[in-house]
């Protein structure tokens, strides 16, 4: 997985880590920094199963063994490898700035094809502007398309709004050919604000920046979702922009 390793190989530092929380949206790891990544689940039971091998040692490791669990089949531990790395990364806020994906997302696709990589809430609203819009999702709502449909859909797109847990399910690699020439933002809380992520075909990185670990850990430990979230700075990161 090319992108898992490019983005460990801009780490600069490893660092001990403080705290790991798996919570029913959202998964977290404190060390240098605190990252986020949403907490993703196989279906089915897990009595009689480890998601996660090693629970209960995971703050005897350092963050950078951690994020080797971004390679892992398990989505669980996927997620926690992808926080890891999230809260390794020194973002660089001199290229960033504080924008809504949404809206770049409207602006970009007025009167165009769209096609949204995981679900969002502001579908609906995108729908309104756009000339048409697919939402590709491994767990279909109504509406949506399995994603599966990816090869026959994603070449007919314009712009593409790519959810982080691409890197989490690794679906990332398989994805991205399928969307050369059209424009892409990656978006949501798992999204790593790393500029090597452009070097992949991605046009613009839209994450997050904890701000108030302790509000946050406290917030996603009682069930938030994102909106509900607090403590934390939307931050956007385009290609080309230089700090």
């Amino acid at each position: 997985m090319k992108v898992i390793d490019d983005l460990i190989s801009t780490i600069r530092e490893d660092s001990a880590v403080r705290q790991v929380n798996t919570c029913i949206f959202w998964t977290s790891v404190i060390s240098r920094h605190c990252g986020l990544a949403s907490t993703i689940r196989e279906a089915g039971s897990h009595h009689g199963s480890y998601p996660v091998k090693e629970a209960g040692s995971l703050t005897a490791k350092t963050a950078l063994e951690l994020a080797q669990m971004a390679y892992s089949s398990s989505v669980a531990e996927a997620s926690i490898g992808m926080a890891a790395i999230n809260s390794l990364i020194d973002i660089d806020l001199s290229r960033c700035e504080e924008k809504n994906a949404f809206e770049i997302l409207r602006r970009r696709g007025t009167g165009k094809k769209i096609v949204i990589v995981g679900h969002f809430p502001f579908v609906s609203k995108l729908k309104e502007t756009a000339e048409r819009l697919w939402v590709l999702e491994k767990q279909p709502q109504e509406g949506d398309l399995a994603e599966e449909e990816a090869e026959r859909i994603l070449p007919q797109a314009d712009v593409v709004g790519m959810s982080g847990t691409v890197l989490i399910n690794h679906s990332f690699e398989r994805l991205m050919p399928l969307c050369r020439g059209r424009f892409v933002v990656m978006l949501g809380p798992s999204t790593p604000l790393a500029p090597v992520l452009f070097e992949h075909g991605v046009d613009v990185v839209s994450g997050v920046k904890v701000t108030e670990p302790d509000t946050v850990i406290r917030m996603i430990s009682e069930g938030a979702s994102f909106k509900q979230l607090q403590g934390v700075q939307l931050l956007t990161m385009t290609r080309g922009t230089t700090g």
